[in-house]
């Protein structure tokens, strides 16, 4: 038995709750939901898929996503909820060795992205919010580091995890990166109306930083569009759309708007992956659908 997940805080908790109540036997397979959207991954029977798009052949199923809703039958748990470890943490209930209503709170928190505006400015101060961000690189390289994280999350306190000599290190990279992330965003966005756009695509290598800065800085802004090159492949665009979670006046749906642009994700956070050549037909029928600020809910039922 497998855990299929992809490589963010939410997916490393989502991780570490399947360790505890599932007979898991292999590695997780660390994955990014474009590759799962575009038949990439190789999916057996067996394996658990958690915070990622249904495929068939797996054995259980657990997802929060807008636009990854299924009509079929399956085994698991689907539901529109904060995070995936919500979701799983409600599923099994009672069967978990460990008490992890704490993290699941905080994951909750987190990926939901329900923060404060000294929690955004000060990340330093609150460990599961800086011990997220640690998590910002999604390179396989760091699939041993991902790892790490799940058995720590399995077996101690964050006050210990924070502790920890890889961890401590990582979190003095991160608010380093942040000061820097700053002045990068700065540089890089574009504010036209109420719609910040951040475009990375001019830099040889895409800056890491805290990704909730944009709605601080741009107060005015309802929603930031960020664009970069993907980190494994340049011949692909990699594209966010987060509504601002100080400024909650976007009227789009971020998930239904991207899955038109071989995407998807939340109301509120959704991202895209897709070929450079047709960024000029995508970005700008994005951003004018944001300028326009109309609500597109409908329900999707696949």
């Amino acid at each position: 038995m497998r855990i299929v997940t992809r490589p963010d805080f939410d997916g490393i908790v989502c991780a570490a709750l399947l360790y505890d109540v599932e007979n898991i036997t292999e590695a997780v397979k660390w994955v990014e939901p474009s590759d799962m959207q575009r038949g990439l991954v190789e999916i057996r029977v067996g394996d658990i898929i958690a915070n990622l798009p249904y495929v068939e052949k797996c054995s259980l199923w657990f997802d929060h996503h807008y636009t990854n809703k299924i009509s079929k039958p399956f085994k698991g748990a689907f539901e529109i909820a904060p995070s995936a470890a919500g979701v799983i943490f409600k599923y099994y209930k009672d069967k978990f060795k460990h008490d992890y209503i704490e993290l699941i709170k905080e994951a909750d928190k987190i990926d939901s992205a329900n923060l404060s505006l000294d929690e955004v400015l000060y990340p330093e101060k609150y460990d599961y919010i800086l011990l997220s961000m640690t998590i910002s690189n999604r390179d396989e390289s760091d699939e041993a580091y991902w790892n790490r994280l799940v058995d720590l999350i399995r077996r101690h306190k964050v006050s210990t995890i924070i502790e920890d000599t890889e961890v401590k290190e990582r979190c003095k990279v991160v608010a380093e990166e942040n000061k820097e992330y700053k002045e990068f965003l700065i540089k890089y966005t574009q504010v036209k109306d109420h719609v910040a756009i951040t475009d990375f695509r001019s830099l040889g290598k895409t800056p890491n930083g805290n990704r909730f800065l944009a709605y601080s800085l741009f107060p005015e802004s309802v929603v930031n569009v960020y664009i970069r090159y993907d980190n494994k492949d340049r011949n692909m665009i990699a594209l966010s759309v987060g509504h601002s979670i100080f400024n909650r006046n976007c009227n789009v749906n971020a998930g239904l708007m991207l899955s038109r642009f071989e995407g998807g994700g939340h109301r509120g956070a959704a991202s895209c992956r897709f070929y450079a050549g047709k960024a000029d037909d995508y970005i700008p029928e994005i951003i004018e659908i944001l300028l326009k600020n109309e609500s597109n809910e409908k329900e999707i039922v696949r």
